[in-house]
């Protein structure tokens, strides 16, 4: 995925329509790991290491609506959350 395709500039994350459409998404950058899950809202999670989110300990967990501002909302806080 390129840059000018996703939504993020830190991560490649595709747009919303991929999340509207029911699809999870999971990603990392160095030793930082997230995954983007689909419900009611988006929720996303975070945690440090190479194990997959079932096995891993969450270290942040945060509900948005599935809407493209809970979206954006959602963007801005994972890159936060990397950032820290």
């Amino acid at each position: 995925m390129s840059a000018k395709t996703s939504v993020s500039e830190i991560f490649d994350i595709p747009k919303f329509y991929y999340f509207e459409s029911g699809n999870d998404y999971s990603g990392s950058k160095g030793d930082f790991s997230y995954k983007i899950i689909n419900g009611e809202k988006i929720k996303c999670l975070t945690w440090h290491g190479k194990l997959c989110s079932m096995k891993a300990t969450i270290e942040n967990e945060k509900e948005f609506e599935r809407t493209q501002e809970g979206f954006n909302e959602l963007i801005k806080w994972l890159e936060t959350m990397y950032n820290g």
